[in-house]
């Protein structure tokens, strides 16, 4: 005869392992997404900075557009900081020339410059920009500049290369 009201209750050997089991594959699931989401959030890093280096051309190409003659050097800080590297004075007046040749800057991962205007990449560079000035309509009194920040610096577009990621945008220098 069984007593009434006192039972033991608990969970059967099948019934933990089937959870366990059930669990395991979620997590194999989750594990297996990891290296994705990690490339996808340091593409994402990549695309912001980029998107601040445009930020820092079009204000220095358009700075540049109302320095007065011979105020070129004033582009760079005055004093300017032994630590921070400064060569947009490099640009001064590119704008103004229609066909030249395009200006490569390269960026550092934080985004800060380094490495001359038109040189080989430096071995800090992370971010390659290539400026191209065209006047819009032709020969008329606009400028304007194609810029593509590609990732990583060694990497010429312009020569074939195929780089990881890029970001292109076009503005107006001069209305």
């Amino acid at each position: 005869m069984k007593p009434l009201g006192r039972q033991i209750a608990g969970f059967s050997l099948v019934e933990v392992t089937l959870a366990l089991g059930v669990a395991a594959i979620c997590l194999i699931a989750m594990l297996g997404l990891m290296p994705t989401s990690l490339k996808t959030q340091q593409n994402s890093v990549r695309q912001t900075t980029a998107n601040q280096i445009i930020s820092q051309i079009y204000a220095v190409l358009r700075a540049d557009v109302r320095l007065p003659p011979g105020q070129a050097n004033k582009v760079c800080p005055d004093p300017p900081d032994p630590n921070v590297q400064c060569n947009w004075g490099a640009l001064h007046g590119h704008w103004l020339t229609v066909g030249q040749p395009p200006d490569t800057m390269y960026f550092t991962n934080e985004g800060k410059q380094t490495g001359n205007v038109n040189g080989d990449p430096p071995a800090d560079a992370v971010f390659r920009a290539k400026i191209t000035y065209v006047p819009i309509p032709p020969a008329g009194s606009t400028s304007v500049a194609n810029v593509v920040v590609s990732w990583p610096a060694p990497v010429d577009p312009g020569n074939g290369g195929v780089p990881l990621g890029s970001v292109t945008t076009t503005f107006a220098v001069n209305r």
